[in-house]
């Protein structure tokens, strides 16, 4: 698949560059992420060049888009968003925020706009998409209600955190569902 740019007039999404990866590698310290995803603990400058010089390419080259989300086209990192391959449930869907350009619904408008693009058979053509966080990430929980996504349960040990198996939250996201918060959620 070749990388792609998107807008959708508040949040501009495009793959990270390396002028990025000091940005990518501040962002990756907060305890936050580092408590509620798979990446690297500690986070160092060289994860964060590997990531943009290896990781996103091949990511892209897969299929699977990874995006840095920005207020602007050229503008900072603010976060990123992209998909992971989940077998034959359709791909996973990941986001996290730098910790000064939270509650501004980037996260939100970056997910929709992501979204879109996975459902467009100009995109990746997908049929459902899927949400994890583990179990207590209420934030990713409120981003993913807030864009559509459905509750749909906890897989236990449904994920591994640096050797760890850790119980998931599952949601789901449909082409036709509406894009707008649902009352399905436990939290």
């Amino acid at each position: 698949m070749e990388a792609r740019v998107l807008s959708d007039g508040r949040v501009t999404l495009s793959p990270p560059a390396p002028g990025d990866i000091d940005a990518i590698t501040a962002a990756c310290q907060d305890p936050a992420i580092t408590e509620w995803t798979t990446m690297p603990a500690p986070y160092v400058r060289s994860d964060a060049v590997r990531f943009v010089g290896d990781i996103v390419p091949a990511k892209w080259a897969r299929g699977y888009p990874d995006w840095a989300i920005r207020t602007s086209e050229g503008g900072r990192l603010c976060g990123m968003v992209g998909f992971v391959a989940r077998g034959d449930a359709g791909p996973e869907i990941g986001y996290w925020v730098a910790p000064d350009a939270r509650q501004r619904g980037l996260a939100v408008a970056a997910v929709r706009l992501a979204c879109d693009f996975a459902f467009s058979p100009e995109g990746m053509g997908a049929w459902r998409i899927e949400w994890r966080a583990f179990v207590g990430n209420a934030p990713s929980a409120s981003v993913a209600r807030r864009s559509g996504f459905r509750f749909e349960g906890v897989a236990r040990h449904g994920l591994i955190q640096r050797d760890t198996p850790r119980d998931v939250w599952v949601a789901g996201l449909l082409p036709d569902d509406p894009r707008t918060s649902t009352g399905t959620w436990p939290i």
